[in-house]
């Protein structure tokens, strides 16, 4: 009865194969040198990075626990308002005990964490369970209708306006980017430059990623396309330093906005841990960013753990949007860590980007 909305999910959201490439996986030792402490006092970064595994209960707790979940309130005519009411069909446990056990597998081998694949089952069973359904909708109609709805409550963590934050900041706004060589990180940053000087803003780009020459002439090439101001150094200078220069340079200009590129070698590497906690005592970053890669699955979602723990992410950006077929990792990071998705990269040029949006990304996981 089931075999349409299972093949429909097992295409949408099947495994993702890709792992991170050792070669883009940087190792360095510490080349900082000694720079003031910036004047006041500035919070200390947590100095622990515990990563808890998730410990799986059972089904028939799980399930004990989402009786007692209240669900959010459903908007009046919604497709759900539509489908379930009354009077018509009522919907038992064992109509859906076999759906859900299938639900969840399929979920789970879409790289969909744990945590999140259980949130979305339980969803669809308080939603469901004991309602009724007209008698002009087939049992999996109504099913289908439900999984949408829970996994558009997944996708809606903490909603977060970038352009209308970025207003309400005193200038020169500092954003601080983290995440794993290889993610797209450094494009990141040219493509919301360029965002933000279609805006009128004026926009300054530090090359704090000195462990590799290659990031600093990338990002160089890419501020002399966009007409944008880049502080740099030579390879191996202190990063915070770099970032230190960029942001006196911007307040000395009256700068709108000053954008931090950093290293971005393994994110279990104490040496980078050590030096984003130093970047970040030094700047002050208003916003700090992880770029995630849409096909690194849990991999992201477990760096972004890591970076989280360390200096406390605000935001996300989701690159590669375009080439991942699943949206395990959508699912997944921001109901993980409780940050919000600001912006997915959906191709190479500078103006794809946009601002994240739910129902787009519905959409789009159950486009057929």
């Amino acid at each position: 009865m089931f075999d349409s909305l299972k093949s429909k999910l097992k295409n949408v959201l099947g495994k993702s194969s890709s792992k991170l490439d050792p070669e883009k996986v940087y190792e360095g030792g510490d080349k900082s040198v000694d720079l003031p402490e910036p004047e006041g006092d500035v919070p200390e970064a947590k100095e622990e990075i515990p990563i808890e595994e998730e410990k799986p209960i059972s089904r028939k707790e799980q399930l004990k626990l989402g009786k007692k979940k209240k669900s959010e309130p459903r908007e009046k005519d919604s497709p759900m308002e539509r489908m379930v009411g009354d009077s018509g069909k009522k919907i038992k446990d064992d109509s859906l005990d076999d759906l859900l056990d299938e639900l969840e597998v399929i979920l789970l081998e879409s790289d969909v964490a744990y945590p999140v694949v259980q949130d979305i089952i339980l969803g669809v069973r308080d939603n469901l369970i004991n309602k009724k359904y007209g008698r002009q909708y087939t049992l999996e109609e109504v099913v289908e209708t439900a999984v949408k709805e829970a996994v558009r409550d997944v996708l809606k963590v903490n909603v977060f306006d970038f352009d209308e934050w970025l207003e309400e900041q005193p200038k020169p706004v500092v954003i601080m980017f983290v995440g794993i060589n290889g993610t797209g990180k450094t494009t990141t940053i040219a493509k919301i430059a360029k965002r933000l000087s279609d805006k009128e803003k004026s926009v300054v780009i530090a090359a704090c990623d000195t462990f590799r020459a290659g990031a600093i002439e990338q990002l160089s090439i890419h501020a002399e396309r966009l007409g944008v101001k880049i502080v740099k150094q030579g390879q191996d200078a202190d990063p915070s330093a770099v970032a230190f220069d960029a942001i006196e340079h911007a307040k000395s200009k009256r700068k709108d906005v000053v954008l931090l590129d950093t290293a971005g070698r393994m994110q279990t590497n104490n040496n980078l841990i050590d030096e984003m906690k130093k970047i970040a005592r030094i700047s002050k970053p208003a916003l700090k960013v992880f770029v995630g890669d849409a096909l690194a699955g849990n991999d992201a979602i477990e760096q972004a753990k890591v970076f989280d723990a360390a200096i406390g992410i605000d935001a996300i950006v989701l690159t590669k949007i375009d080439t991942d077929a699943k949206g395990g990792a959508a699912l997944s990071i921001a109901h993980t860590i409780g940050k919000p998705i600001a912006f997915v990269s959906d191709g190479q040029g500078y103006d794809d980007l946009q601002v994240f949006d739910s129902d787009w990304m519905l959409d789009r996981l159950f486009e057929e």
